[in-house]
C-alpha cells in the first residue's frame, strides 16, 4: 500500500507542478490526457488512444472515417504531427471497418501498414478514410490515406 501512496502523490504533484509552472502548451496537452483518461473510465472510449486523441469516427458499409483535433502534444521536435500518429490514424480507420466486415465473434489486425508521407501536418483537424478494396475468407485489403 506505501507504494501505490508514493506513486499517487508523485502523480499529485507532477500534475501540480506542471498547473504551477507549465505553458499554456503543457496545460492544453494535460488537460486532453486528462479529459481523455476521463472518457475511458466513462467508456465514452473503448481505447485510450482513442480517447487521448480525441478520436471521432463514422462508418458505412464499405468506408470508415476517423478524425481529431490536431494538438502540440501530436508535434515532433519540427513541430508538424508526428508520423506515427498519422500511421496510428490511417490505421485506426482501417481497423474500424475491417472489424465491421469480419463475421460476428471475431476481430481483425493490421498485418501490414504502408504510408507514404506527401505533405507535413501543422493544424487544424485530421481526417482519414479507410475504403475497402478487397474482401476474401481470410484477408482484407483496406486502403487508408488522410486529409486536412
Amino acid at each position: 500500500m506505501g507504494g501505490f501512496v508514493h506513486i499517487r502523490d508523485e502523480k499529485i504533484a507532477l500534475t501540480g507542478d506542471i498547473l504551477k509552472c507549465g505553458s499554456e502548451e503543457d496545460t492544453q496537452v494535460l488537460h486532453r490526457v486528462v479529459k481523455g483518461l476521463k472518457e475511458k473510465r466513462e467508456s465514452i472510449y473503448s481505447s485510450y488512444i482513442g480517447a487521448i486523441l480525441n478520436m471521432n469516427w463514422d462508418a458505412a458499409s464499405f468506408n470508415s472515417t476517423v478524425s481529431f483535433p490536431i494538438t502540440p502534444a501530436l508535434f515532433n521536435s519540427l513541430r508538424i504531427v508526428h508520423g506515427g500518429v498519422t500511421a496510428t490514424m490511417i490505421d485506426s480507420a482501417m481497423r474500424i471497418l475491417a472489424n465491421q466486415l469480419v463475421p460476428e465473434g471475431y476481430g481483425a489486425v493490421t498485418n501490414q501498414l504502408n504510408v507514404h508521407y506527401i505533405a507535413t501536418i501543422r493544424g487544424g483537424k485530421m481526417t482519414s478514410t479507410a475504403n475497402l478494396l478487397h474482401q476474401g475468407n481470410r484477408t482484407i485489403a483496406l486502403e487508408g490515406g488522410y486529409s486536412l
